[in-house]
C-alpha cells in the first residue's frame, strides 16, 4: 500500500486528488479529492471514501446507490501529491448511470484481452439482472447441466473446425466456446481473475 506520513496534503489545502481506475480494465472510472481521514476510511474500509467538497464531509462512494468502489491497490505519484487507486466497482460508477464518468467517449483499450474483462463484466450483470430477451440470461435461468453441456458441444465444435481449413469458421466457434466458458464460470462464481493465477502457478 502506501505511507501516509509521506503524502503531501499542504498543497491543495489538506486535499489530494485521487484518480479511481477499473482493476479489472483500467478504465479511468472517476476523480475524487481525499484528506487524510478519508484516506484512512478507504485503507481501513476498503471502499473508496472521498472528502465531498460540496457537502464538507467524507463520503463514501455507494453510500446511497450501493455501487460501492472495492479497494484493490493504491500508489501515489512521484511528488507524493495525488493518488491512483485501483478498485473493482459494484455497478456504475458515475450518477447519470454510465460505467465511467468520462462517458462521452467509448472507453476503448488497445490490448484485445481487456474486453475479456469487459465481457466477464458483462455477463456477471446479466446473471444478477436476468433481462429478458438475452440469450444469457436464458443460460442462467436453465442453470448448470444446460450451461456444461452447451460448453461440451461447442468444445466438440471447435475440434472438428480445428480439422478443416477454414480459419473463419474455427474462430467462430472458438469464439462460442469461450464465452459459453465464461457463462459456466460465473455460475459457478469463479472468475478469470483465478483461473489465469493457477496458470501462473502451473507456469512456476
Amino acid at each position: 500500500m502506501i505511507d501516509i506520513e509521506s503524502l503531501d496534503f499542504t498543497k491543495g489545502d489538506g486535499l489530494i486528488p485521487a484518480v479511481i481506475q477499473d482493476a479489472s480494465t483500467f478504465q479511468v472510472l472517476m476523480l475524487g479529492y481525499m484528506n487524510r481521514e478519508a484516506l484512512e476510511a478507504t485503507l481501513d474500509k476498503k471502499r473508496v471514501t472521498f472528502y465531498s467538497r460540496s457537502k464538507k464531509r467524507l463520503w463514501t462512494k455507494g453510500e446511497t446507490s450501493g455501487n460501492f468502489l472495492e479497494l484493490v491497490d493504491i500508489q501515489q505519484d512521484c511528488d507524493d501529491d495525488t493518488l491512483l487507486l485501483l478498485a473493482q466497482p459494484h455497478g456504475p460508477t458515475c450518477h447519470t448511470g454510465n460505467q465511467s464518468c468520462f462517458y462521452q467517449k467509448d472507453f476503448v483499450s488497445e490490448e484485445p484481452l481487456f474486453f475479456l474483462r469487459e465481457l466477464e463484466q458483462l455477463i456477471a450483470s446479466r446473471k444478477q439482472e436476468r433481462p429478458d430477451d438475452s440469450y444469457t440470461t436464458y443460460l442462467f435461468d436453465k442453470g448448470v447441466d444446460t450451461i456444461a453441456q452447451k460448453v461440451g458441444e461447442e468444445a466438440v465444435e471447435t475440434v472438428i473446425e480445428a480439422k478443416n481449413n477454414q480459419p473463419d469458421e474455427f474462430i467462430g466457434e472458438t469464439a462460442d466456446l469461450l464465452y459459453h466458458l465464461m457463462v459456466l464460470l460465473a455460475e459457478k462464481e469463479i472468475s478469470l481473475d483465478q483461473i489465469i493465477k493457477r496458470l501462473k502457478e502451473r507456469h512456476k
